[in-house]
C-alpha cells in the first residue's frame, strides 16, 4: 500500500510529497499551500479536457474502423476516402498563411545546428553523460569505434594501439583540412600552433608559416600565445578544440604535439520522461524529478564502478577561453537540456484526486517539471541551462491541432500558478501520429508563442499508420514501410511546413533516431542524409555518436539547405494518406510470413522482458540476427501492431504466433544468459509476467488506444514489481 499524505482533495504519495515540499519547493520563491492549491485547480479543470480528446481519438477511430469494414470488399477511390476524413473531422482546414512567435529562445536551438541526444532522465548516470556531451573527444569517438577499419594493423583490443592510433590522427588531420583549411599547405603537416596579433598561425614542416584560410574561423587559445595548450576554431556555428600537450602518449607522436580535438557535438539533450523509461508509480516518478531537479540545480552527480574503480561524475562547468583581441570568451559547457513529459494517454496513482482515480500524468510532469525549473530560471546556479528564461518541454503522442491546444493551455495554466511570464514554457511538438501529420499547420498554429521543436519519429508514426487503418487490409512487411509513398511524403511534408512557419531560425526541424550504436561506420555514411533533408537537428544513440554526426553539421550549413528546400515542390497530403497495404494479389510465401513473425516476436521479447522485470525503458537489445538496435516503446508499438493486423487479415494465426513466441522466447533467453538479473521466460511461460505482456501486446493489440503499449506495459511492470 502506498502511503498518502492529503493535501485538499488530492491524495499524494508520501514519498512524492516529501520531494516537492521538502527539495523541490525551497528556493523557488513559490509557497506550499500555494501550489497545492493551484495544482489541484488545474487537475479539476482540465482532467475532464484531457479525457474528452481522449475519447475524441476513439471515436474518430471507431468511425474510421467501420469506414474500412463496410467496404473492405469493394473499390474505393481515393477521393472519398480523403472526403470521409475530412466529413468526420480527421482532416482539418490549414488555414492562412502565418510565422511562429516565440521569443526568448537560446542559441542552441535556434542559431546553431547539431546532433540531440534523447536520454532517460531516470538514470543519474545517462542523465549526467548525455548533458557533458556538448563536447566529445574526437579522438576517442574514432578509436573505439567501426569508423576506423579494424585491419591492417589497427585492430583496438588490448591496449593502446599506436598503428589505430596514427590512423585517428590522420583522419583528424583530414576533418581539419576540410572544415578549417590552412591558407597553404595542410594541418597533417603542421609542427607548431601559435598566436600572433590576435591571428592563429602554423608553421608547417618546410619551415614556412601560414594562417587560416577562413577569416574569423579562430576565435579563441588557452595557454601562453607562444605555446598555447589550445586553440578555438569555429566553422558552420560549432566550435572545435585543437588540444595540445606533447608530454601525453598522443602528442608525443604528433609533429605539432596536438593530443585530441575536441568537438561540439550534442548541442541540444531531450531529458525524458516517457519513450526510453519504465516509471509507473510514485516510488518511479520520485526517481525522475529528482534527477531533473539535481540537473536544473546543476547538482545532479552519480558515483560508480567502472573497470573497478569508483567513478564520481558531476556536470561539466562552461569553457573558459582568451579571445583574439583580449578578455575572455565563455562556452556553454553543457548541453542545452529539453525535457520530455508524457503524453495525454496515461494516468499514475502518484497522486490521486477527489475521487480517488489517478491523474493525467501529463498534467502532473508539467506541473512539477516547471516547478523544479524554477532553480534555473531564478539563477540559483552556476551550471545554468537556458540562459534566455526558458523552460522547453517536448510533448510526445499529441493527436490533431485540438490537443496541442490543450497541451498550450496546460502550460499556460501552469505559468499562471507559479507565475511565470506567458510563454515561458516552450513546446516541443514531436510529429509522429497521423492526425498531427495531416493536420501539422494547423497543430504549430495552436502554439505558435511556443513552438521551438518539430521532428519526426519513423516508428511511432508507422504504428499509429497500422492502427488507424487496421481494416483497411493486410500491412506490407515491415522492412518495406521505409520505402512506401506516404513516408517519404511525410519526412519531407515536416521540414516543408517548418519552414513555411517560419521555423528556420527560431526553431528546431528534428529527424529520428540511428538505432545502431555499434555501426557508426554506417551511420557516417547515412546519416548526413538528414542535415541534407533539411533538419538542423536528429537523434543519436550516445555521445560517440553525438561527436561524430556533428561532422555532418560541418559538411552541410544548414541554414543555405533550408533556404533552397524552401522552393521546392511541396509533399501532399493525399501522399501521405497512401495506405501501406498489400495489393490483394500479392501472396507471401510461408517462409517469408514466418520469416516476419519471427523478426517481430523477438523484437517484442527482447524488449519487453527487460521493460517488465528489471525496468529497463531503452536500451541496446540484440535482433534476431544479433545486431544491437536500440529498441523503446516506438519500435514495441510498431512491431506488435504488425503482427496483430497479419492476424487479423489471416495472414497468419493464433497457434502460429503462439508458437512462434514460445520459439522465439528462447532465442531471447539464450541471448540475455550472460545477465545475472534476467529472470528466463521459457523455463515456465504461464508464470512469466514478462511473456504474458507480450503476448497480450499482440493478441490484445487491436484494441489498446492508438495501438499504444504503455498501457499493458504499465500494468505488468506494477504486477512485476509487486511480485
Amino acid at each position: 500500500m502506498t502511503n498518502r499524505i492529503q493535501q485538499g482533495g488530492l491524495q499524494v504519495a508520501q514519498n512524492l510529497y516529501q520531494l516537492i515540499n521538502e527539495q523541490i519547493l525551497p528556493g523557488t520563491g513559490v509557497e506550499s499551500v500555494d501550489y497545492w492549491r493551484e495544482f489541484e485547480h488545474i487537475l479539476n479543470d482540465l482532467t475532464p479536457k484531457n479525457q474528452a480528446l481522449l475519447e475524441k481519438r476513439d471515436q474518430l477511430q471507431l468511425l474510421i474502423d467501420q469506414w474500412h469494414k463496410e467496404r473492405h470488399d469493394l473499390d474505393v477511390s481515393f477521393g472519398d476516402y480523403k472526403a470521409f476524413l475530412q466529413d468526420i473531422g480527421y482532416l482539418v482546414d490549414q488555414g492562412d498563411d502565418f510565422a511562429i512567435e516565440t521569443e526568448n529562445v537560446d542559441t542552441e536551438i535556434a542559431q546553431q545546428a547539431g546532433p540531440q541526444l534523447v536520454v532517460p532522465v531516470k538514470n543519474a548516470r545517462f542523465a549526467l553523460n548525455a548533458a557533458n556531451a556538448r563536447w566529445g573527444s574526437l579522438y576517442d569517438a574514432l578509436y573505439g569505434t567501426d569508423v576506423i577499419p579494424q585491419n591492417d594493423g589497427a585492430e583496438s583490443a588490448g591496449g593502446y594501439n599506436p598503428v589505430r592510433g596514427q590512423k585517428v590522427i590522420e583522419y583528424g588531420r583530414q576533418y581539419l583540412d576540410q572544415f578549417v583549411p590552412l591558407s597553404k599547405g595542410s594541418h597533417a603537416d603542421a609542427t607548431a600552433y601559435v598566436v600572433e596579433n590576435g591571428q592563429a598561425l602554423v608553421k608547417l614542416s618546410d619551415g614556412s608559416q601560414t594562417g587560416l584560410a577562413q577569416e574569423g574561423c579562430f576565435v579563441g587559445f588557452k595557454g601562453e600565445q607562444t605555446a598555447p595548450t589550445a586553440i578555438l576554431l569555429r566553422h558552420n556555428g560549432l566550435h572545435l578544440e585543437l588540444q595540445i600537450d606533447a608530454s601525453s602518449i598522443i602528442g608525443k607522436a604528433d609533429l605539432a604535439g596536438v593530443k585530441d580535438i575536441l568537438v561540439e557535438a550534442a548541442i541540444t539533450t531531450i531529458m525524458d520522461c516517457e519513450d526510453s523509461i519504465a516509471a509507473v508509480d510514485s516510488e518511479d516518478k520520485v526517481e525522475v524529478y529528482s534527477n531533473w531537479l539535481g540537473l536544473m540545480k546543476g547538482t545532479l552527480n552519480d558515483t560508480f564502478s567502472k573497470a573497478g574503480k569508483e567513478v564520481r561524475r558531476s556536470l561539466a562547468k562552461d569553457r573558459v577561453y582568451a579571445a583574439p583581441e583580449g578578455g575572455e570568451l565563455v562556452l556553454h559547457g553543457r548541453s542545452l537540456l529539453f525535457i520530455r513529459n508524457v503524453g495525454h494517454l496515461m494516468t499514475n496513482n502518484a497522486i490521486l484526486n477527489a475521487n480517488g482515480l489517478p491523474v493525467p500524468e501529463g498534467i502532473m510532469d508539467a506541473m512539477i517539471t516547471v516547478l523544479a525549473a524554477l532553480h534555473d530560471l531564478n539563477n540559483a546556479n552556476e551550471l545554468a541551462n537556458s540562459r534566455t528564461g526558458s523552460v522547453y518541454i517536448v510533448k510526445p503522442k499529441m493527436h490533431g491541432p485540438e490537443e496541442v491546444a490543450f497541451a498550450n493551455e496546460l502550460f499556460s495554466r501552469v505559468e499562471d500558478a507559479l507565475k511565470l511570464p506567458r510563454f515561458t514554457i516552450k513546446m516541443g511538438i514531436m510529429d509522429e501520429e497521423r492526425r498531427t501529420t495531416v493536420n501539422l499547420k494547423s497543430c504549430i498554429r495552436e502554439a505558435k508563442n511556443r513552438v521551438v521543436f518539430i521532428n519526426t519519429g519513423f516508428l511511432d508514426r508507422t504504428g499509429d499508420e497500422i492502427h488507424t487503418s487496421m481494416y483497411a487490409g493486410a500491412m506490407i512487411p515491415k522492412g518495406e514501410m521505409k520505402g512506401s509513398k506516404w513516408i517519404a511524403a511525410y519526412e519531407d511534408n515536416n521540414v516543408d511546413i517548418g519552414l513555411a512557419t517560419g521555423l528556420s531560425g527560431k526553431a528546431q526541424i528534428g529527424k529520428g533516431m540511428w538505432a545502431m550504436p555499434d555501426e557508426m561506420a554506417a551511420m557516417m555514411e547515412q546519416k548526413i542524409a538528414h542535415p541534407k533533408s533539411g533538419a538542423n537537428t536528429a537523434w543519436v544513440p550516445s555521445p560517440n555518436g553525438a561527436t561524430l554526426h556533428s561532422m555532418h553539421y560541418h559538411q552541410i550549413n544548414i541554414w543555405d539547405r533550408q533556404n533552397e528546400l524552401k522552393s521546392r515542390t511541396k509533399a501532399h497530403v493525399d501522399d501521405i494518406l497512401q495506405i501501406p497495404v498489400m495489393p490483394k494479389s500479392r501472396q507471401l510465401g510461408s517462409d517469408e510470413i514466418q520469416k516476419e513473425l519471427d523478426n517481430n516476436a523477438q523484437g517484442i521479447l527482447g524488449y519487453v522482458v527487460r521493460w517488465i522485470e528489471q525496468g529497463i525503458g531503452c536500451s541496446k537489445v540484440p535482433d534476431i540476427n544479433n545486431v544491437g538496435l536500440m529498441e523503446d516503446r516506438a519500435t514495441l508499438r510498431i512491431s506488435s501492431q504488425h503482427m496483430a493486423n497479419w492476424l487479423y487479415h489471416g495472414i497468419c494465426n493464433e497457434e502460429q504466433v503462439m508458437e512462434t513466441m514460445r520459439r522465439m522466447a528462447k532465442v531471447v533467453d539464450l541471448q540475455n544468459q550472460g545477465d545475472l538479473a534476467y529472470r528466463p521466460m521459457s523455463a515456465n511461460f504461464d508464470q512469466s509476467v514478462a511473456f504474458g505482456a507480450a503476448c497480450d501486446l499482440v493478441f490484445k493489440g487491436m484494441e489498446q488506444p492508438s495501438g499504444y503499449t504503455e498501457p499493458l506495459l504499465h500494468e505488468y511492470r506494477a504486477k512485476a514489481k509487486h511480485q
